[in-house]
């Protein structure tokens, strides 16, 4: 799994401080989700595990973060990766830096996801117009777009659930 940081980072923004055994056990949890995702043969079809693995990368974050799972095409975790930041209610996205990595890691499909630092998960009219974007990009080198979840908190909304995709 790329990371750009560590994940005991995330906590540390915000302003937690956590004791030698959390940080045992936040580590555990990353390596058994991580594991989990990556077992030979595993697709990524649960929402469920996957929105589990995004709120351990992202909800703790202060500003919004816009991650992408690159994804074989048996929908087998490629690479995760942190590809925008922004403050505490926007992040700028661009879909051609999606799409270059797309096609630098061979990708057939990925999955989308931001937080919203507010904890709100409805989707914006702003969320929902980067997606559509995005998928259009996506859609000229043929890499399906399968989900975009907004993370607020413990709480997520997947666009897919909410047929917005």
């Amino acid at each position: 799994m790329k990371q750009n940081r560590s994940q005991l980072d995330l906590f540390h923004d915000c302003g937690i401080e956590l004791s030698r055994d959390e940080r045992k056990t936040v580590n555990a949890a990353f390596k058994i989700l991580d594991k989990a995702i990556r077992a030979p043969g595993a697709s990524l079809t649960s929402p469920e595990l996957v929105a589990d693995y995004i709120k351990l990368n992202i909800a703790t974050r202060p500003h919004e973060v816009f991650i992408v799972l690159f994804l074989d095409n048996q929908h087998r975790m490629i690479e995760s990766q942190e590809m925008f930041r922004g403050t505490i209610n926007q992040a700028s996205v661009y879909p051609r830096e999606i799409v270059k990595e797309a096609l630098r890691l061979n990708a057939a499909a990925c999955i989308l996801a931001h937080n919203h630092p507010s904890g709100v998960t409805e989707p914006s009219a702003a969320d929902q117009a980067i997606t559509r974007k995005i998928k259009l990009a996506l859609d000229l080198i043929e890499v399906n777009v399968l989900d975009h979840f907004i993370i607020g908190g413990q709480k997520y909304e997947s666009f897919a659930k909410l047929g917005l995709m």
